[in-house]
């Protein structure tokens, strides 16, 4: 999958995690938990403080964590390390964080040929370790987050390999990776090559997800792996209106996708997956506002929250959120690539229904078409909403066209009482 969550220029990558790492052996009363890979006779296991420790967690940082340890949920990543509260938060609550520093990808500008600069990034790096290597939350090191994105310089691989051996020199207590957006076969190469001091490999992958392992096995992946972000289909992986607008998955069709690739690419490989992180327990912008969070932008629980607790603790929560069967715009669905005339009336429709039987309430949303081109999970700019355009709060309803042509989304949000949510969208186009 591509890096997501991020939202610094390349000057803030280069400074962000380690400024508040400036002495060499900061003072603190923290036990370090050992964590190590231990080579079995059937693959490889992870253990902490001695002990088996499957991962069974959720990428978000410092983000409704009582919710998701009650869901049993045992861990955190991060995209940076921050000021290191989340190492804090999730030792509270009996957690642990596989910590990420903030190695520069060669896709922002940064140059793996520049000596200096590779040598004083290891230098930042090594105040972190220093600062956080003996906090008792710390699961292990990923050192950066989908390097092999639009990569063209190997060094970057050198450079990888000599943090980890400083981590490895500074703490010799918990494992290295790196985070791979996917798992090519060139870039697997590379990393044996050129990085063989990572303990583990991380891959993040979603459309993908439920053939991973034949993946794996058709490379020849020998390494214990991790999947560090994982959870609906990609932008990238669906279909597109005739126009461009990709078709989104509602929350219903995300939910079954979880379970699916878990069932599927996770759970059945325990002696190579040493475990996974959901994406993204949070909310954000990357082409709507509802692709790949959890949550709505005002923190309601969605379908794939309820699919995570059936994953992780084996039980349904008590109240499911609410689902959807389909949604319509002038008798036609999003792959039909719905054109409208300017300031005309259509009928829109969302069939859904709630497997607790509750009261179902109705909120339409028109906003912009999304002209965002980045790609890593790079911020973007949240489209414009449009309003009074929608007649009235229901199931059924109808819709006025906006009177400017061009590029639209319809959006639904049908919540029950106690505030959880699906959601479905469907890319619409007015033209003169």
């Amino acid at each position: 999958m591509l890096q997501r969550f991020k939202q610094l220029t390349l000057a803030v990558i280069v400074a962000h995690c380690f400024t508040a790492a400036s002495a060499s052996e900061p003072e603190n009363d923290w036990q370090p938990v050992p964590v190590e890979i231990q080579k079995t006779a059937t693959g490889w296991q992870l253990l902490r403080g001695g002990e088996p420790y499957f991962v069974r967690g959720a990428g978000g940082d410092v983000y409704k964590l009582d919710l998701l340890q009650s869901l049993g949920a045992n861990a955190i990543r991060t995209w940076g390390v921050g000021d290191g509260s989340v190492l804090d938060e999730a030792h509270a609550r009996g957690m642990t964080v596989l910590l990420c520093l903030d190695i520069a990808p060669e896709r922002l500008g940064f140059d793996y040929d520049d000596t200096d600069a590779v040598n004083a990034q290891l230098e930042r790096a090594r105040l972190a370790v220093r600062q956080y290597k003996n906090h008792p939350a710390l699961l292990g090191w990923m050192i950066g987050n989908e390097l092999n994105l639009m990569h063209t310089n190997p060094k970057v691989w050198d450079a990888v390999n000599d943090i980890s051996k400083m981590i490895h020199e500074e703490d010799g207590l918990h494992p290295t990776t790196t985070a791979l957006a996917g798992l090519g076969e060139d870039t697997y190469s590379l990393i044996q090559t050129r990085a063989p001091d990572l303990d583990f490999l991380s891959t993040q992958v979603y459309g993908m997800l439920t053939v991973l392992h034949e993946h794996v096995a058709s490379i020849g992946v020998e390494m214990p792996i991790m999947v560090t972000e994982w959870g609906t289909v990609g932008h990238w992986e669906l279909p597109h209106t005739e126009w461009g607008a990709p078709l989104e998955l509602t929350s219903t069709e995300k939910a079954a996708h979880y379970l699916k690739g878990y069932e599927l690419a996770i759970a059945p490989f325990p002696d190579q997956v040493l475990g996974s992180f959901v994406f993204l327990w949070g909310q954000k912008q990357e082409r709507t506002p509802t692709w790949y969070g959890m949550f709505t932008l005002n923190g309601e629980i969605t379908e794939p929250v309820d699919a995570a607790q059936k994953l992780w603790s084996g039980q349904w929560p008590e109240n499911r959120a609410p689902y959807i069967d389909g949604l319509f715009l002038d008798d036609q669905a999003a792959s039909e690539s719905v054109l409208l005339e300017p300031g005309a009336d259509y009928p829109i429709l969302v069939e859904a229904g709630d497997i607790d039987s509750e009261q179902l309430s109705f909120e339409w949303v028109v906003m912009e078409e999304s002209q965002a081109k980045e790609i890593g999970g790079d911020r973007e700019v949240t489209p414009a909403t449009l309003r009074g355009l929608i007649a009235s709060a229901s199931a059924e309803t109808i819709l006025r066209a906006p009177e400017a042509p061009g590029a639209y989304r319809l959006f639904v949000y049908v919540r029950d009482p106690e505030g959880k949510v699906a959601h479905a969208n469907l890319p619409f186009k007015v033209e003169a």
